[in-house]
């Protein structure tokens, strides 16, 4: 091998591994893989291609493709909204919506929105409020609170129906908080307050009646033994006189201590000696 030939030797062997090289790096950069949860958007020349790439591994054009991948698992994202009800009383909310983009239109949110985040603040939350001022405007303020179940109905039907055509599948919403005006606050409260007073005097004035009803049922009570004891103290006050007048006369007189006492002559009427004769002259 003559000295000429080792230099060209050692530059073929050069090229050959920057071959080997670059076909390495093209082979590798021809593929992608999507794994589950994830949705591909195939760009080539800074052109989406249409059809999504899903789970899986696809080919790609080196060097002058590129593929943005969308996360389509579920997404949780929390949104203030604030409206006006229907007695135009401010107010106040935040949402969690929980909600997915649809795998086979991301190519759209590409087109559209360009990334998740744009998605979220361009879309997703100015259509929250629209949807909950949709919500709100059928209600007056009570019923917002009465209501709170149907609210949330139509909020969620609202939204559902809006995000739609963005891809985004909304799977459920929570609300985390609602509030008021302070001056709808405060008079909810002074309302509440006064049914409370309300309630008490209702309770006051029926214990009164109950305790009234019952003073009346003890005096009718008394007065009828006070009745009875009258009655019976004054028909054992006239035995007493008679009986004592009768042991009078027969002292003076001496005559025999009667067994019985005739009133007004009728026999039927006749009152028996039961006192103790010392008691009763005594």
């Amino acid at each position: 091998m003559s000295r000429n030939s080792q230099p060209l030797q050692n530059l073929t062997t050069i090229v050959a591994v920057l071959v080997v090289t670059l076909l390495v790096i093209l082979g590798l950069n021809s593929f992608v893989i999507i794994h589950p949860g994830e949705a591909g958007v195939l760009s080539i020349l800074g052109k989406a291609r249409d059809g999504a790439l899903l789970e899986g591994i696809h080919f790609k054009p080196p060097l002058v493709s590129t593929v943005d991948v969308y996360d389509v698992t579920v997404q949780k994202f929390e949104v203030p909204a604030q409206s006006a009800t229907r007695d135009l009383q401010d107010l106040t909310a935040s949402f969690a919506i929980n909600f997915r983009l649809d795998p086979l239109q991301v190519v759209q949110i590409r087109r559209t929105q360009g990334t998740l985040q744009n998605l979220v603040a361009k879309i997703i939350a100015p259509q929250t409020q629209e949807s909950f001022k949709i919500a709100a405007a059928k209600r007056t303020a009570e019923e917002a609170i009465t209501q709170r179940t149907e609210l949330k109905q139509d909020f969620d039907n609202a939204l559902s129906e809006r995000l739609e055509k963005y891809a985004v599948i909304v799977l459920d919403t929570s609300v985390i908080d609602l509030n008021f005006s302070k001056d709808f606050t405060r008079a909810v409260e002074e309302k509440q307050i006064a049914e409370q007073q309300a309630q008490r005097a209702v309770y006051v004035a029926q214990q009164a009646e109950q305790e009234a009803l019952a003073e009346v049922n003890r005096a009718k009570g008394k007065a009828e033994a006070q009745r009875l004891l009258a009655e019976t103290l004054k028909a054992q006050g006239g035995e007493l006189v008679l009986q004592k007048e009768a042991i009078e006369a027969w002292k003076q007189g001496g005559a025999q201590m009667p067994k019985v006492l005739v009133l007004n002559g009728d026999t039927k009427s006749s009152v028996p000696f039961l006192f103790n004769l010392n008691a009763a002259t005594q």
